[in-house]
């Protein structure tokens, strides 16, 4: 799907062809999209196909004029096993042109369509670097935004965990961990992106425009920071409460041992009175009262001693 969209007086306006100062934005594309792109606009196929790859890195590529700029942008989806939330990334292909800005992109985010409702203060398509520095700056605030949800997700599992010990939230936690490592490698890859973007002349030519670079680079530096705290402090808990459950089960199991010792004792008292051999006892009638005298007595001795042993 394509739309085209160009700012006119202050508003965003939707427009059916492609004109100087537009911004072309392509989401979930199909051959037809691809084709029109690169035949009416000229631009690349390679660079239009390069965000269509799920596993394609953030860089930064110059050709004939037009600067492609792929950066990781945050998404966040419900997982059909478990129906817990993975939050993931998918490359943001950004092509600046002479003319006009390009976006390409696998499916419709949140992070576009903050500028498609026009819900970014400053946004102007003819402004190009300003719309691309903008785009970046609110692609990292997104990452803070999903990390905060992870931590408050964390909490909440945590506090479930300390009552269920069940392997549900053990896997919930585990698909947040996951959801980390994501964020920590795209926002690694998107921090030598914006470094790379500072050498650009397009991005030189407007000292403001450089500062707000140099402030995006700092709020990326946090979110990584962040994430690796988020990261560490959620393997440790992974950890303790794996040692928890761990251990709990030991204990059941020595639980269940003892109580193993202290009943097969009756059962081997009453294996030797029960032999087809004279055995004590065996005219008396009172006989059976002590034997399992014997029996109680000894079992009664061994649950002592286990207990003293701390084995209950």
């Amino acid at each position: 799907m394509i739309n085209i969209y160009k700012t006119e007086d202050g508003v965003l306006q939707e427009l059916n062809e492609f004109i100087p100062g537009a911004w072309v934005h392509v989401s979930m594309p199909d051959d037809d999209d691809v084709t029109r792109i690169v035949e009416e606009l000229g631009v690349d196929p390679d660079y239009v196909r390069a965000a269509l790859d799920e596993e394609e890195t953030p860089r930064v590529d110059s050709e004939e004029g037009d600067t492609l700029i792929i950066v990781d942008i945050p998404v966040m989806e419900r997982e059909e096993s478990n129906s817990s939330l993975l939050y993931s990334t998918l490359p943001l292909a950004i092509i600046h042109r002479q003319d006009m800005i390009i976006t390409v992109c696998l499916r419709d985010t949140s992070l576009i369509n903050m500028f498609k409702d026009g819900k970014v203060r400053g946004f102007n398509t003819v402004k190009k670097t300003r719309f691309i520095l903008l785009l970046l700056q609110k692609n990292a605030a997104r990452y803070l935004t999903y990390l905060k949800h992870i931590d408050k997700t964390s909490v909440s599992i945590e506090s479930e965990l300390h009552k269920s010990m069940q392997n549900r939230e053990l896997i919930q936690m585990l698909a947040l961990e996951k959801s980390l490592v994501y964020f920590s490698t795209s926002l690694t890859s998107n921090e030598r992106v914006l470094k790379k973007l500072l050498r650009l002349d397009f991005i030189q030519n407007y000292p403001d425009d450089t500062e707000l670079l140099e402030d995006l680079l700092v709020e990326n530096e946090q979110a990584i920071n962040m994430c690796s705290i988020h990261r560490d402090i959620l393997s440790g808990t992974m950890d303790a409460f794996a040692s928890i459950i761990s251990n709990n089960l030991n204990v059941v199991m020595k639980l269940l041992a003892s109580i193993t010792i202290v009943l097969s004792i009756p059962t081997i008292v009453a294996s030797f009175f029960g032999m087809n051999t004279g055995v004590p006892f065996e005219g008396e009638p009172m006989g059976f009262y002590i034997v399992m005298s014997i029996a109680c007595g000894f079992s009664i001795i061994t649950a002592i001693i286990l207990w003293r042993k701390k084995m209950f």
